[in-house]
């Protein structure tokens, strides 16, 4: 009978309506307290109640909400699923535990209108009924949503419940014990996330430790995908030295100004060293550029492109060899590539820049044809003169030009640029150094 009660408007009705705009939260593990202590009082009655007055108003009204919180939680249950998709959406026992919970804090709510003097039940007690795993399924949003189906059910049905002429008073004391369930949830919400937050940032450390190390396991992937990495499209790794004074406040900003620049973003702090991996479908290296001002000063090195995260562990060794030898070049850019500094990297004893050097430039000039090793030597070894390369050659100096564009060609690397053709001349070295050795 009383769910065939059309529920007024709450606003309608008392000028207010319970909070709705806390931000959403992730699925914590509810905590066992009372977090309604923090608020460091308890919810007094209204003055001007009917019990307050001696006429017994409000010892009748207590007993008929007694009394009807069984008719309660069964309109509650069917406002739950007429009202909320998402409820609608769980497994059957996860809605056998949110009708439980709803049932709770109707029991809460009928319990605490007898003795108001007391503090109201919190979210945890009300959620102690049901198990930890189902908070993972229910968040912010969703808890409160349950909390205003479950008052709105209340106070349709105030009018029935209430003694005569206590109807405001029944309909106040709803709106002032939701408000304090709301002030609850979001305390117990925040307190997970600040508590959630700080495992993932350990877990973050853990991952780039592991990445830049190289122990690319079962154990990373798996702590990859705990903290959110979605592995879709490319990864690039970017590195560079910390400002000064890099606090937590400055580095959750960090973090967050990563995570608005691509869609998948890690952050590691090495030392004096900021490693920042970014992954996603979009223009990763736009994306690094939008952070240079969060990097310290001196240089920042990008590495290559990688397939996925697990696969960007030699981008990573690439970009922390390129920062260490990047002091080997005095005009170096700002950020810049970890292939432009393969030189540098060879002298500071990265075996990995020393390889690329020869697999990309000595070993395809020296299986070409048309003398274009013997060339670009004499070239070199000529201080860079076109004349005098000809002349060691016996060829014309249009010769010599044509072959060293076929050396451009062959390597990407041109020659006659006085920054590449010293990266040329490093990978002869490294390639007949090699070449002896074997």
């Amino acid at each position: 009978m009383l769910g065939h009660m059309t529920p007024p408007s709450t606003a309608d009705r008392t000028g207010s309506a319970p909070p709705d705009d806390v931000a959403d939260g992730a699925h914590p593990v509810v905590a066992r307290t009372r977090p309604s202590a923090v608020r460091g009082r308890a919810v007094r009655p209204a003055r001007g109640r009917s019990g307050d007055a001696g006429d017994g108003g409000g010892t009748e009204t207590q007993r008929r909400v007694r009394e009807g919180a069984g008719q309660l939680a069964v309109a509650a249950m069917r406002r739950l699923d007429a009202d909320l998709e998402w409820y609608r959406a769980l497994p059957a026992e996860d809605r056998s535990w949110v009708n439980l919970v709803a049932q709770a804090g109707i029991t809460a709510f009928v319990t605490w209108f007898a003795d108001p003097t007391r503090p109201p039940h919190g979210v945890g007690e009300i959620f102690a009924a049901a198990p930890p795993e189902l908070t993972r399924s229910i968040s912010l949003q969703h808890t409160l949503q349950l909390v205003r189906v479950v008052v709105d059910v209340v106070e349709t049905h105030s009018d029935r419940l209430a003694a005569p002429g206590a109807e405001r008073e029944l309909r106040e004391a709803v709106l002032r014990y939701s408000r304090e369930v709301a002030f609850s949830a979001a305390e117990v919400y925040a307190r997970a996330a600040e508590v959630r937050g700080g495992w993932d940032a350990r877990l973050e450390a853990l991952v780039v430790d592991a990445l830049v190390r190289g122990d690319a396991d079962d154990a990373l992937r798996s702590r990859v995908a705990a903290i959110g990495w979605s592995g879709r499209g490319a990864t690039l790794v970017v590195v560079g030295t910390t400002t000064a004074h890099l606090d937590e406040v400055r580095v959750a900003d960090l973090r967050r100004a990563t995570r608005r620049a691509a869609d998948d973003a890690l952050v590691g702090i090495l030392g004096d060293r900021l490693v920042v991996f970014l992954g996603g479908e979009g223009d990763l290296r736009a994306a690094a550029m939008t952070l240079l001002p969060r990097f310290g000063p001196g240089p920042v090195v990008i590495g290559p492109a990688a397939a996925g995260l697990v696969e960007s562990t030699a981008s990573a060794r690439a970009a922390l060899a390129g920062l260490q030898a990047a002091a080997g070049w005095d005009q170096v850019p700002r950020p810049v590539l970890a292939d432009d500094l393969l030189p540098e990297r060879v002298l500071v004893g990265d075996v990995d820049a020393r390889r690329a050097l020869v697999e990309r430039a000595f070993a395809p000039l020296a299986a070409s044809q048309g003398s274009l090793l013997e060339t670009l030597s004499a070239y070199l070894g000529a201080g860079r003169s076109l004349e005098a390369a000809a002349r060691t050659l016996y060829v014309h100096p249009n010769t010599v030009r044509y072959r060293l564009r076929r050396v451009a060609d062959v390597t990407g690397w041109d020659p006659l640029d006085a920054r590449e053709s010293y990266v040329l001349q490093t990978a002869l070295a490294v390639g007949r150094l090699d070449a002896v050795r074997d």
